[in-house]
């Protein structure tokens, strides 16, 4: 399941479990033909669209796609968005820190950084287990690591400091 909404704000819920899939519960009646790695050609209602996704950013779960010369930004929720956001989390709305914070209790799986080195934004720092999930939890901005407050295997509750910048 995947939320986004139109450009005037209206909510689509876009689910692909199944064989058919649905936006906001009707069946998809069209054909997707893959050309090349981001060509798609799309054919609904006897009208052929040609897709080409340009630009396709994973941190901010945003892309840029061009339908027939008109482009459009497209930014996708899936559940686990949607659940952090139900919770009072809004992972996008994060701003210059000073430390990462566990957003949920859980089981940290791996450690992707250490101390001192240097990190972008949208970087990998740590995988968190959480509610059967991995949850890769990314730098919010650039910085250094000053510390790493937690090791492989610890259990953390929410809002507990995992790593200093």
């Amino acid at each position: 399941m995947y939320r986004t909404e139109t450009a005037s704000g209206n909510p689509i819920e876009i689910q692909f479990d199944g064989e058919q899939p649905t936006i906001n519960g009707s069946p998809i009646n069209w054909s997707i033909h893959k050309k090349t790695n981001n060509k798609h050609l799309i054919i609904k209602d006897h009208k052929t669209f040609k897709a080409e996704i340009l630009k396709l950013d994973q941190a901010t779960k945003t892309a840029e796609i061009k339908i027939n010369k008109q482009i459009y930004t497209v930014q996708l929720k899936d559940k686990m968005d949607v659940l952090l956001e139900s919770m009072g989390i809004d992972m996008s709305a994060v701003q210059a820190v000073n430390d990462l914070k566990a957003p949920m209790p859980g089981l940290v799986l791996d450690i992707l950084v250490e101390e001192g080195k240097e990190v972008k934004k949208g970087d990998p720092l740590l995988i968190l287990e959480a509610m059967k999930m991995e949850n890769v939890l990314k730098a919010a901005g650039d910085g250094s690591i000053k510390s790493v407050e937690v090791k492989k295997g610890d259990s953390v509750e929410k809002n507990q400091v995992l790593i200093k910048f």
